[in-house]
């Protein structure tokens, strides 16, 4: 039985020193068949972080960091994702709530328990 890989489609909002934020359209997903712990963010134009899942759970409670990528609570219900590459830095404010429901839907999709881990808050 082959587990169902997970595609959730979100905005975030690019954090600069401008006055207002940018929206992006941020692709978020999870192939359990692949390797069971990683889930990706893609953005427009091809760039994209894998990275532990684990990172985006507890990044969500606490500041997290994993190589590249840096997560961490910004106030009650929002999220901060920090990628860092070669080009430069780029910051991208998310709602933790639709995090959260990825976080499930990946959880969910996990076959037999592999990759199964306590549900997030």
């Amino acid at each position: 039985m082959s587990a169902t890989t997970v595609e959730d489609h979100v905005w975030g909002r690019i954090v600069t020193d401008a006055p207002q934020y940018r929206p992006v359209r941020v692709s978020m997903s999870y192939e359990p068949d692949g390797d069971p712990r990683a889930i990706r963010f893609a953005f427009p134009g091809g760039s994209g972080w894998t990275f532990p899942r684990e990172v985006l759970e507890s990044g969500l409670r606490k500041p997290v960091r994993s190589g590249d990528v840096e997560v961490w609570p910004c106030g009650r219900a929002q999220a901060v994702v920090e990628f860092h590459s070669p080009e430069g830095v780029a910051v991208v404010q998310f709602d933790s709530n639709v995090l959260n429901r990825f976080l499930r839907h990946t959880y969910a999709a996990a076959v037999g328990g592999a990759g199964a881990e306590p549900e997030p808050a």
